[in-house]
């Protein structure tokens, strides 16, 4: 009953002080320019347009070199303010990023709101109530439009965000292939059949990824982006009370930690209530939230199953990221190199919109 007590307090204290934390680390002195000719922080990946998602060519670092250089400066100052004054917008960028490259790629489609002739990717089930950010990235695109009138696409801008908000929160850069364009239609359908729910087994997950071009090392390498971020209490409930449909809760949750969750989640109600993906270090960037699947506290199903699943080698990667936090950064970087290369638009493809919420 003591351990009880003492996990609950814990677990209840980590969530409220994710709530009110305002500050966030980054690297001091961090040069966040293109990066082109360089790998920049830890974990760094090469600027040429990799093979996620296809292999497509087209993209470059040096886009917007000439045509608006002061792009990523403009990104980074809002970033900055916006992380600082909520550490859970990092998350939520990087977390549009991906729902926006699993529904017909990396085309902005997920910003665009419902019209005549929209209907919205916002509204689908993983997202509806869930995906956040969207007036940073509103105020990102404005600040561009001053500068660069429709030069700089929304897509870029989410790829570039989701870099920033990784390397204001601790994590590693990477040089970014540009040159995105922008869809003119989005997919309700597609973005419910595209991302993977959060009680998905190895084995759907890994299908997923395998239908984006993704492997089963940019599955692991990408899930660890949850090492910064929140989950509301209805998407990890059934794994507290009723995870196989018999009432009992997932037997690989550690216990101490399920009783804690059971204070945050309860059994009906309170399905906004929230817990912190990774409750060591919920607003920084690192490799901590490995070391908590081992201990049987990851907080998704689809966390825990990276080491339980039996599947493949996702088991032996949770491991090694674990044990070299450099190499996680270096794989996380790739992946997300990868994971912007999915069909992308380019050329005369699609457009550049003005206004990220509607086509021009």
């Amino acid at each position: 009953m003591a351990v009880f007590k003492v996990t609950c307090v814990a677990l209840v204290a980590v969530t409220l002080l994710y709530l009110v934390t305002l500050g966030v680390a980054h690297p001091v002195g961090f040069n966040f320019g293109w990066g082109w000719g360089s790998h920049g922080g830890n974990g760094g990946h090469g600027g040429h347009s990799g093979n996620g998602g296809g292999g497509y060519s087209g993209l470059s670092p040096e886009y917007y070199q000439f045509s608006c250089p002061q792009a990523n400066d403009i990104i980074m100052s809002v970033l900055h303010k916006a992380v600082a004054n909520n550490p859970r917008v990092a998350a939520s960028l990087l977390r549009l990023h991906f729902h926006d490259c699993f529904v017909q790629g990396c085309d902005a489609s997920v910003l665009l709101d419902d019209s005549a002739t929209i209907s919205s990717e916002k509204n689908s089930g993983p997202n509806k109530n869930s995906l956040r950010g969207f007036e940073v990235i509103d105020e990102i695109k404005a600040k561009l439009e001053e500068a660069c009138p429709q030069t700089v696409s929304c897509a870029d801008i989410l790829a570039l965000s989701a870099r920033g908000s990784t390397v204001l929160s601790g994590g590693p850069n990477w040089v970014l292939p540009l040159g995105r364009r922008d869809s003119t239609t989005a997919s309700l359908t597609g973005s419910n059949r595209n991302i993977p729910a959060p009680n998905s087994t190895l084995p759907t997950l890994l299908n997923f990824f395998q239908r984006q071009g993704l492997d089963e090392v940019d599955l692991v390498a990408l899930s660890g982006g949850h090492t910064i971020g929140i989950a509301r209490c209805v998407t990890f409930r059934q794994r507290l009370y009723n995870q196989n449909g018999n009432n009992q809760p997932d037997s690989t949750l550690e216990r101490s930690y399920l009783f804690g969750l059971k204070s945050v989640c309860p059994s009906s109600g309170g399905d906004n209530n929230i817990s912190p993906l990774d409750f060591a270090s919920p607003t920084r960037f690192d490799n901590s939230y490995f070391r908590l699947i081992l201990m049987g506290k990851g907080l998704l199903t689809s966390d825990q199953v990276l080491l339980t699943g039996n599947v493949g080698k996702t088991m032996d990667l949770v491991k090694s990221f674990l044990d070299d936090e450099g190499l996680f950064f270096q794989h996380f970087a790739k992946s997300m190199v990868k994971m912007g290369n999915i069909r992308p638009l380019i050329g005369f493809k699609g457009q550049i919109r003005k206004n990220c919420r509607r086509v021009n």
